[in-house]
């Protein structure tokens, strides 16, 4: 058996083939102008819908801004007639109060001018000393504040001068009860409250009733030297003076 000699392996014998040297040669070539001009195909249907699509979100894009812009606005105004609608309320419900109060004085007025004219007019009708109303209201300190009310008009050029006391009648754990000047000003042996006027005065000060006490009819009493005179009023409130 014969062995191949070392020279023998280093060479081996490969058959020529150029058409396939250059078939390879032309697939590496045409290879990558097939794909740019395939991009480049593609490129050219696809403009005209991708500029479009392009536009389209510009535009959208835009529209979008405008909208944005609408929205806020439109807080903005809600916000703004919100607070007006708030501010118009407060002012009304303001005016309302002021009406309301100022009905209130004139209806006070009227009255005032009805009794001014009843006494000191010519229709008016003629009366001594007299107690024209008693009204008492409430104060902070629990001590009620109270408003007497004396007139005369039978004598104009007469002065009409004494004192006044008056008791507060009511209900007390179920019985009547009668409290007297003494007791409600806290002070034994209280004199009178002097008065002195020409057509009439208003005598104001503050007692104190006893706990528990429900106060029906006030009874006062004027001591005059022409002539004592005693009245009995129900018992009448309204708001504290200043109010």
């Amino acid at each position: 058996m014969n062995t191949p000699s070392p020279d023998s392996q280093r060479f081996v014998i490969v058959p020529h083939r150029p058409r396939a040297k250059l078939l390879w040669w032309l697939v590496a070539v045409l290879w990558p102008v097939s794909l740019i001009g395939i991009w480049y195909w593609a490129s050219s249907q696809a403009a005209p819908g991708l500029t479009a699509a392009r536009d389209e979100l510009g535009l959208n894009a835009e529209q979008l801004r405008v909208q944005q812009k609408l929205v806020r606005d439109l807080r903005q105004q809600v916000a703004t007639l919100k607070r007006s609608d708030q501010i118009s309320r407060n002012a009304n419900t303001e005016l309302q109060s002021a009406l309301a109060e100022r009905e209130e004085e004139v209806s006070g007025l009227r009255a005032d001018v009805d009794f001014y004219e009843r006494l000191v007019g010519s229709t008016g009708k003629r009366h001594g000393l007299n107690v024209h109303e008693a009204v008492f209201s409430a104060e902070p300190g629990g001590s009620w504040h109270y408003i007497v009310t004396l007139t005369q008009n039978i004598n104009r050029g007469a002065i009409s001068k004494g004192t006044m006391r008056f008791s507060v009648e009511g209900v007390r754990g179920g019985k009547l009860a009668t409290v007297r000047w003494d007791d409600l000003l806290q002070k034994p042996g209280s004199p009178g409250q002097p008065f002195s006027f020409r057509y009439f005065q208003q005598i104001e000060g503050s007692v104190i009733l006893p706990p528990g006490l429900t106060p029906q009819r006030v009874r006062i009493s004027l001591d005059a030297p022409g002539g004592d005179v005693e009245q009995s009023f129900p018992w009448s409130t309204s708001k504290p003076p200043g109010e």
